[in-house]
């Protein structure tokens, strides 16, 4: 055995306990190199059980994948740009709101986000902050787009509710944190816009409860009154936080000077009738308040709460400090073979994001992949579960929105974007060809509005239908074909109207066709088979002129009609029919 080779091994039986690794008859070797990846460690596979998989566990340890969810117009993209600014991975944030300036979210990369002002498809950024390496999913908060939010909730460990102080708790808010809590996902909450006038903490706290049934413990509390906040109380330091005025509007990070309660420097800077207030309410708070309790936290059960204003640069540091230091690591997913955990040695994936045209000059396709187990190395071969057959892992990137970096190496809990030349699709799981396995399956939302679309210009149809499929890999549109008619339209189902503009806003702005859409009057679609297992077809389904009869891109049979009624008189008038609300094959939302 070559043990000297490289000049850099050393032997000695007095190091077993220091790396752990036994070779019969020469006790143990290890690299003197410093270098964890050195060729000849790597074909003698020498520290499979030392130095690196304690690094490799410190590397899991370090990550935070987390997505921030809210009801439209709370602050979601700007919360998101404002962490980017105290990480350092930006040095201006700009405003969703500022269009005379032309600083736009860099989460909000695509261009009609930037001329709308909101978010419509999920972006991913990745930064490092304090020792932590950070995977944030930004995602849409009209509910028109509750699917592509959906799939990114399947990704992460934990999520960022945040309320508007105003407001409170939202419909969308509602429907996103009912996801959360099915899923078992540990929801932290923020409460945004402290620069406005809004409802009471201590009110907000109860509409936690009572709303969403989940209790909360205040991390920090604000300072001052209604409308007019200028600190905040860190209930685990036990310090108080005044801010300076915010003179960037909120483009720069905002200075502050952190003190005692009981300083009575601080108590003039705050003055008599304000330093009485925050006494009484931490008092109170401390007295009459949940104990925390990280276990409760990891349970769904107390909500972690922050204050300030993501817009002002109020309290978002306190926030991102605490967080990281609270929030889970990555965690074991359920596949066909059990729990996998982060841990376990062979490499395991999940795609649940292919987005096209991210960057207009290559016009290129990326499959998002979160990283379960394993380390992922760049031009690794994998399994690829859906195919059956190995794929090779190339030109993997990470990301901050759509500016991108190649990356050769990755771990639990990362997002990696992949070259996709048509072969993945949402859903899909990569692993060690050694052990097979599928992660658990996405669910679907059924469509609920319906329009026939076509190119204006026949001289376009290639472009169109390559836009049109496009998109609908991407999970943005569902596809169908109208049984009998020709090929030169399409039938596209949708959650909501919102996603119809954006399939015409990046068929004419990413693949040059302007197209014809035309609303259909149905609202309910139902997958049809019969128990005995024969065919569905338009002819032999009693009704089928009561809707329209249309395929998936799978082949299967579909019915839309207008309502339930109409469903009801096509089950009675044909018995052995089974209805489905997504294909028999998927699972509902």
């Amino acid at each position: 055995m070559p043990l000297f080779a490289c000049g850099y091994f050393f032997i000695s039986y007095r190091l077993i306990f220091a790396y752990g690794y036994i070779f019969p008859g020469y006790g143990v070797i290890f690299c003197l190199s410093g270098r964890a990846f050195c060729g000849i460690c790597k074909k003698l596979n020498i520290f499979s059980g030392g130095r690196i998989l304690a690094d490799f566990k410190e590397e899991i340890r370090k990550r935070r994948t987390f997505a921030i969810i809210s009801h439209p117009d709370a602050g979601k993209t700007t919360l998101t740009e404002k962490l980017l600014l105290y990480g350092g991975a930006i040095h201006l944030a700009g405003s969703i709101k500022s269009r005379k300036t032309q600083h736009h979210a860099v989460s909000d990369w695509m261009e009609i986000e930037k001329q709308r002002g909101i978010s419509v498809t999920s972006s991913v950024l990745q930064f490092n902050y304090n020792g932590y390496c950070i995977n944030i999913l930004d995602t849409p908060g009209h509910q028109d787009f509750s699917e592509d939010t959906y799939r990114t909730l399947m990704a992460v460990d934990s999520a960022v509710m945040i309320i508007d102080v105003a407001k409170g708790v939202e419909a969308q808010t509602k429907k996103l944190f009912k996801v959360c809590k099915q899923r078992g996902i540990p929801i932290f909450t923020f409460v945004n816009k402290l620069d406005r006038f809004g409802k009471a903490p201590l009110d907000l706290m109860d509409e936690l409860e009572n709303v969403l049934g989940i209790r909360s413990y205040p991390m920090n509390w604000p300072i001052g009154t209604d409308g007019n906040y200028f600190g905040v109380y860190d209930r685990q330091k036990k310090q108080i936080e005044l801010f300076d005025d915010d003179t960037s509007h909120g483009q720069n990070a905002r200075a502050s000077v952190t003190g005692s309660l009981e300083d009575a420097e601080f108590v003039e800077m705050l003055g008599a009738e304000a330093h009485q207030t925050l006494v009484d309410d931490i008092d109170l708070l401390d007295t009459a308040g949940e104990e925390f309790d990280l276990e409760k936290v990891a349970r769904g059960e107390l909500t972690p709460m922050f204050f300030g204003s993501a817009m002002t640069n109020f309290g978002v540091q306190n926030f991102l400090e605490e967080y990281l230091k609270l929030a889970p690591e990555p965690v074991g997913r359920k596949s066909t073979e059990g729990v996998i955990e982060p841990d376990d040695e062979k490499f395991s994936a999940f795609v649940f994001k292919i987005q096209a045209n991210m960057n207009p000059a290559h016009r290129d396709r990326l499959a998002f992949i979160r990283i379960c187990s394993g380390k992922f190395e760049r031009g690794m071969s994998v399994y690829h579960s859906r195919s059956g057959k190995p794929i090779k892992l190339a030109q993997p990137q990470q990301f901050l929105a759509q500016d991108r970096q190649i990356v050769d190496e990755a771990y639990p809990g990362d997002i990696v974007g992949l070259f996709d030349p048509g072969i993945f699709g949402i859903g899909d799981t990569l692993c060690d060809a050694s052990h097979k396995f599928s992660y658990e399956d996405f669910p679907v939302f059924p469509p609920e509005k319906f329009a026939r679309v076509q190119a204006k210009d026949t001289m376009k149809r290639k472009q169109f239908v390559k836009g049109v499929e496009q998109l609908t890999q991407e999970g943005a549109i569902q596809l169908f074909q109208q049984a009998g008619a020709g090929t030169e339209s399409y039938i596209v189902g949708t959650v909501g109207t919102l996603q119809f503009e954006v399939l015409e806003y990046r068929l004419k702005n990413e693949y040059g066709v302007d197209i014809v859409m035309t609303m259909q009057p149905y609202e309910v679609a139902r997958w049809m088979t019969y128990a005995d297992g024969r065919e569905v077809t338009p002819a032999g389904l009693r009704g089928a002129d009561r809707g329209m009869f249309v395929y998936d891109r799978r082949n299967n049979p579909v019915l839309l009609v207008s309502n339930e009624w109409a469903l009801g008189w096509i089950t009675d008038n044909n018995p052995d029919l089974e209805l489905h609300t997504v294909p028999v094959d998927k699972q509902e939302v």
